[in-house]
């Protein structure tokens, strides 16, 4: 991992992401040893209903193995992968944001289109590291708007946000109330600190975000920053929480103000 990715991850995504192990370790331990003693008893009801739920956990990772197959030959069948013959700026910006992130090989990253739907994703799909952009996203921001996006989710790779193996082992920790989704937030600010770190404009970075909001190319440059981060005092506090809690992504709102409040590394 990148000293980088390291000096902008998020204090909250470290605590975080600390609870989940902590509470998901030991449960899988337990988890082990029950399925060890029950393989074991002398009751065949018991081997039953420990083989049927490693019947259904096989099932699952079977699913997750052909969907991935699967949505992999549809972009390279469908969508439009960025190269230095395909979009060559574009690739560029990948090229150079997954060199300063310490990312090799560079990620595939694909344009398709959306039909009006904004939206930029990353997905581990058998090991290969992937970047999804929709058309509406890349058509209303600037340029600079998008080395923000690129470079956010490639952090979701750098940072290491996908590892599936990771993740399996955090996966108990959804279990408890509102810790995966803030775990997820959190994660979310590191991403944006990452695609302002490579952006190097706090100014792009926020428009970026806002963009999300608006989304039309024609107001893209007459968008007011100050007046879009005071819409948070706006949001009522009760109602504001108990939406947040439940949301794997942090309110624009905010978003903007943690990158305004940046610190920059080296």
């Amino acid at each position: 991992m990148s000293d980088i990715v390291t000096k902008l991850r998020t204090p909250q995504e470290k605590l975080y992401g600390l609870m989940m192990l902590l509470f998901s370790i030991p449960l899988w331990v337990l988890i082990i040893f029950a399925v060890i003693g029950g393989m074991s008893s002398d009751d065949p009801k018991i081997s039953e209903v420990v083989m049927l739920y490693l019947v259904y956990g096989g099932s699952i990772a079977l699913f997750y193995f052909i969907a991935g197959l699967a949505y992999r030959a549809s972009a390279f069948g469908n969508m439009i992968l960025l190269s230095e013959k395909q979009f060559p700026e574009l690739h560029a910006m990948v090229v150079e944001g997954a060199k300063t992130l310490g990312m090799s090989p560079t990620p595939k990253v694909f344009l398709y289109n959306s039909n009006g739907l904004f939206n930029a994703f990353a997905r581990r799909i058998l090991g290969g590291r992937y970047v999804f952009l929709t058309s509406a996203l890349v058509e209303a921001s600037s340029d600079e708007q998008v080395r923000f996006v690129i470079g956010h989710e490639l952090g979701h790779h750098a940072a290491g946000h996908l590892n599936g193996w990771l993740n399996t082992l955090k996966l108990p920790g959804h279990m408890v109330p509102f810790l995966g989704s803030a775990y997820s937030r959190a994660r979310e600010y590191t991403c944006d600190q990452i695609g302002a770190h490579l952006s190097n404009d706090t100014a792009v970075s926020q428009q970026a975000l806002q963009m999300l909001g608006c989304g039309c190319r024609r107001l893209n440059e007459k968008m007011s920053c100050e007046a879009f981060m005071a819409q948070e005092e706006m949001v009522p506090p009760v109602f504001g929480f108990l939406t947040e809690i439940f949301r794997t992504h942090p309110r624009l709102t905010r978003r903007v103000r943690a990158i305004r409040n940046r610190q920059p590394v080296a």
